[in-house]
């Protein structure tokens, strides 16, 4: 089974269904509501365990009611939790999430206080197969990617701005965001601004367009991965769940643009569920579904 140590942001989501997105100073009433878990590592560490690999998952929180709400979940799904750094005082991170009728998200987020800074245990973390890191702890995150490369295993970024240039050249793998592509290039064609970033970078670089496609390029060589269609109700972590899948794709052996496949089917099938990382499917789930729409 293989192992991915995954770093950044945990969180508890307040999940809301509407359909219309708010615009004025008045109150809304939600049609349903959903209390998850969320953040981009936490989310993406659920998506390795459901399928099928064992998440270590290093983020910080405060020693407060959130961080309970986020400990008692993850450990639910089978996280490995023991790199989890909880602050007295601290107030751990938590969003409020509107969801309208189309499945497109707007999302509101306190990113904690008084957590810690101290990235030391990064460094006597056990070796894993793979490491996924979000934007959201630049120094954890640079220290995590430092550990996959002495390691000789893939180092992931998840590419959601802001992004920290340090990253960039740590990591072997990054998997962009539009918006985390754009923000560093003045190109507004995600294959162009995919193609020109990856000339000053060694990394191999994608950016997940979500219904349509993912655009990959290394060394020159650049393609497409094409996305699955489905009814989508809720993209809520579908991003998340794409990255958790791509990183133990990659450390169960898979080429890149098989790995981008696997995490296209596991992302799709995460937008048929409302409710965030709720509808994160799991190992049997992925594979039926690309047998089925082969």
């Amino acid at each position: 089974m293989a192992e991915i140590l995954i770093v950044g942001s945990a969180v508890v989501d307040f999940v809301f269904a509407t359909d219309e997105m708010p615009t004025e100073a008045r109150k809304y009433r939600a049609a349903h509501a959903e209390v998850v878990g969320g953040g981009c590592a936490a989310n993406a560490a659920v998506a390795v365990s459901r399928l099928g690999g064992t998440a270590r998952l290093g983020a910080r929180l405060g020693q407060d009611q959130m961080g309970d709400l986020v400990l008692t979940d993850l450990q639910s799904e089978g996280i490995q939790t023991e790199l989890v750094q909880r602050s007295a005082g601290g107030m751990s991170s938590f969003s409020s999430i509107y969801v309208d009728r189309h499945g497109e998200r707007q999302l509101m987020n306190f990113r904690g206080s008084g957590l810690t800074e101290d990235t030391g245990w990064v460094r006597n973390a056990p070796t894993p197969d793979a490491v996924l890191v979000d934007t959201r702890w630049p120094e954890a995150a640079y220290e995590a990617l430092k550990l996959a490369r002495d390691a000789g295993v893939p180092g992931v970024v998840d590419g959601e701005p802001p992004i920290d240039p340090r990253l960039l050249e740590m990591a072997s793998h990054i998997a962009f965001s539009r918006d985390g592509l754009l923000s560093l290039s003045a190109e507004t064609d995600l294959a162009l601004a995919l193609t020109e970033l990856s000339c000053t970078h060694s990394a191999w670089m994608c950016v997940t367009d979500g219904e349509n496609c993912t655009f990959y390029a290394h060394q020159g060589t650049t393609g497409h991965v094409p996305a699955f269609k489905v009814d989508v109700v809720d993209t809520l972590a579908a991003g998340d769940v794409w990255h958790g899948a791509f990183a133990l794709a990659l450390a169960e052996k898979q080429d890149e643009p098989a790995a981008a496949r696997y995490a296209n089917a596991a992302a799709a099938l995460k937008c048929t569920t409302f409710g965030g990382r709720k509808g994160c499917p799991d190992r049997n789930a992925v594979e039926t579904f690309i047998k089925e729409t082969t």
